[in-house]
């Protein structure tokens, strides 16, 4: 029982990312007033969309199966450092949960979805270094160096949306899964 939920665990990054996808993808098809170069994919949830029960549904179960791939990080974590980046990263599916909780047009939704896309990055973060004071230079090296610039990119990029800014974190994000899954093999 326990192998099969260690490797069903594996996986849960993998299906986060595709589900995050498929979400943002029905979404917009729905929503023919959704620009990618001038809105949010919050917008999506908000009260203006056609189906934002679906979209933030959708951010809260890609949430939790970031919290269950937060397991198998832990499980494989060797030193601090990677148990931080696994603490991290089930921070990061919370706050993505509570992303659908506080959609678009709530008070609280702005701080949160910065929160984020932050605890992703400390997880990408603590994982990198992680990685390298394993001894897996090259892959942490790698891991670390998404962690560091993708925020900087972020906040120097003069984006046009914040859809834009938003897909370019989640690609990073999704970049790291699959790296990890060497860690995970």
């Amino acid at each position: 029982m326990y192998k099969a939920v260690s490797t069903a665990t594996r996986y849960c990054g993998v299906a986060a990312a595709l589900l995050a996808w498929v979400i943002f993808a029905y979404n917009i098809s729905v929503n023919p007033w959704f620009v990618f170069s001038e809105h949010a994919f919050s917008d999506l949830g908000g009260p203006l969309a056609a189906d934002p029960n679906l979209y933030n549904a959708g951010m809260m179960v890609s949430g939790t199966l970031i919290i269950l791939y937060s397991l198998r990080c832990l499980e494989d974590s060797s030193n601090k450092l990677e148990t931080a980046g696994g603490a991290f990263l089930a921070m990061a599916g919370i706050f993505l949960i509570f992303i659908g909780v506080y959609p678009s047009g709530t008070r609280s939704h702005g701080f949160i979805s910065y929160w984020f896309f932050a605890q992703a990055d400390l997880a990408i973060i603590a994982w990198g270094l992680g990685l390298v004071a394993r001894g897996e230079r090259d892959l942490g090296a790698v891991v670390a160096a998404l962690g560091f610039l993708s925020p900087l990119v972020a906040i120097l990029v003069p984006w046009p949306s914040t859809a834009m800014v938003e897909a370019f974190g989640i690609v990073v994000m999704n970049v790291w899964v699959v790296l990890m899954q060497r860690v995970h093999g």
